[in-house]
């Protein structure tokens, strides 16, 4: 009867003291920083959108061999946090391009869950390296679907433009209609608890019991997009925040927010991040279509560049400062030099304005300060862009510039010499301020 007893309680400390040790392992938000365990964590990040379709390649060297030897890659040089995409809604042209995929979500209400395997395998090989994720749940542009194909589903976009190119004000005035659509919200609804309620095939694990994963972002750079829809843009912010944090108690939920350029609002940015359930402030910087320099005159605006991006950080703190809570830099980049393409072209301009960048993380981690971390835009590893084509095309290798845009535009490479020295050294300088 004593062994049975003394087994039993074994069993429970046993139970106990793993999920302890789990809970130790996520990544948690208070007084203005974020910590694993009792450690702060600062860090530097990538985006690596499409590391969650690399397991999807038949092709195990286009597959599961790049994405291991990319992980490998970025572990070795001092990245620690990769900002990934859940899934694509829909397939086809939009907006004027072929989006990526394939879609988790091919027809409103219709998922193929084997899609989400690639997710499976880049959670389960980030765990395996000590790396922490951010998930994206939807989009506000086009180039996965977004919050445009639940339009399309719904019949809210004209028929005339739901693949021809967009003007900036058609696209505008369609996007802002998602959040006052409710059979759109809910559709997005069932997406996203699809994603909070799967398990792991790889590792047994249950999503929300993961600490490889950071945070749910509610999408990549939600914008109210038109002023009438700014109150029910709060809104859903609210709602499926909340949504979010009565499923998962063990993450951190996010926006995916741009900052003043999303809203040009800093009153709305300082509200919807002041919401109980968001745990961080986002930010994101870009130089190229904010205007900061003019054309492919790099070089010529890059003093503007950064006395703007400084200015721009420095006036987002105030609000993380003053709500108490850290704020990421989830998005930031430069072209090469001469606006190239080519991979063999200088990136001395682009290499500069990371070191200040992961410069003001530094300092943040030795003054215990709000700015917790910057995720670069974006890795492109082993893939390189092809000669003599400038646009993505189904079936050609991902790289951090999604199809709209010109592929090697923001990418940094594995072959990237000198902006890797830079990572390096600025992920040594993050390390000794902590």
């Amino acid at each position: 009867m004593k062994t049975i007893k003394f087994s039993f309680f074994l069993t429970l400390i046993l139970c106990f003291s793993a999920s302890g040790l789990a809970q130790a392992n996520f990544v948690k938000a208070k007084n203005g920083q974020l910590f694993i365990g009792n450690k702060p964590y600062y860090f530097i990040g990538t985006n690596y959108w499409y590391g969650s379709y690399l397991g999807l390649e038949k092709d195990k060297k286009r597959g599961i061999e790049r994405l291991r030897k990319e992980l490998d890659f970025l572990k070795s040089n001092g990245v620690t946090n990769l900002r990934i995409i859940a899934g694509a809604e829909g397939s086809g042209l939009i907006n004027g391009i072929t989006r990526v995929g394939p879609p988790l979500q091919s027809v409103q209400g219709k998922f193929n869950t084997e899609v989400l395997d690639g997710l499976d395998l880049i959670l389960s090989e980030m765990g395996k390296r000590n790396l922490k994720a951010i998930v994206f749940l939807s989009n506000n542009w086009e180039w996965s679907g977004g919050f445009q194909q639940y339009l399309i589903w719904n019949g809210k976009v004209p028929k005339d433009q739901e693949t021809r190119k967009l003007t900036w004000d058609e696209q505008r005035d369609i996007v802002s209609k998602f959040y006052s659509c409710e059979p759109c919200k809910t559709a997005y609804n069932d997406q996203a608890n699809l994603i909070l309620n799967r398990t792991n095939k790889f590792n047994q694990k249950k999503y929300i019991n993961d600490p490889t994963i950071m945070a749910w972002e509610l999408a990549n750079e939600p914008r109210p997009m038109r002023p009438y829809a700014e109150n029910d843009y709060k809104k859903w912010i609210s709602d499926v925040a909340a949504m979010i944090k009565k499923k998962d108690k063990n993450h951190l939920v996010i926006i995916g927010h741009e900052g003043y350029m999303g809203t040009e609002n800093m009153k709305i940015f300082e509200e919807i991040h002041a919401d109980k359930n968001i745990d961080y402030l986002t930010i994101h910087i870009w130089a190229k279509n904010w205007g900061w320099f003019q054309g492919e005159k790099v070089a010529e605006g890059y003093k503007n560049v950064i006395e703007k991006a400084t200015a721009y950080l420095d006036e987002h703190l105030k609000i993380a400062e003053k709500l108490n809570k850290p704020l990421v830099i989830e998005e930031f980049g430069l072209p090469r030099d001469a606006h190239s393409f080519d991979i063999y072209s200088q990136t001395s301009l682009r290499d500069d304005y990371y070191l200040k960048m992961f410069a003001r993380v530094a300092e943040s981690a030795k003054t215990k300060g709000h700015l917790a971390g910057a995720n670069f835009w974006a890795f492109g590893g082993t893939s390189r862009p092809i000669k003599g084509q400038i646009f993505w095309k189904k079936g050609d290798d991902y790289m951090g510039d999604p199809p709209m845009e010109e592929q090697g535009l923001n990418t940094v490479f594995d072959s990237d010499k000198t902006t890797w020295d830079v990572i390096n050294k600025s992920f040594r300088a993050i390390e000794k301020r902590q």
